[in-house]
């Protein structure tokens, strides 16, 4: 799970954002579950993380689908493209039981 705080979070680019994950990251090899969603507004208990924009939820078949992912073109792509408007990213990676 990839959670992006943007400098410029105007609607405008949350939604460039969007359309750049779904175009560049998507239909990868070995890639089993994607999907990128917005920060929900009205889930605002205390327990919440509400600092980022963006999120990206992928799975993959095993490590080795994972590793060429991340030096896959056009991952590279995404990161060279949208890094610049990135205020902060965490990067969540977990084994699924």
């Amino acid at each position: 799970m990839v959670y992006f705080a943007l400098e410029d979070n105007s609607p405008a680019k949350v939604s460039e954002l969007i359309a750049q994950c779904n175009q560049l990251l998507n239909d990868h090899p070995g890639l089993e579950y994607f999907a990128v969603g917005v920060l929900n507004q009205d889930l605002n208990r205390p327990v919440n993380d509400r600092g980022f924009e963006v999120s990206l939820h992928t799975v993959f078949k095993d490590r080795a689908a994972h590793d060429a992912y991340q030096v896959a073109p056009r991952h590279l792509e995404f990161i060279a493209n949208n890094k610049p408007n990135w205020k902060t990213i965490r990067v969540f990676d977990s084994d699924l039981q």
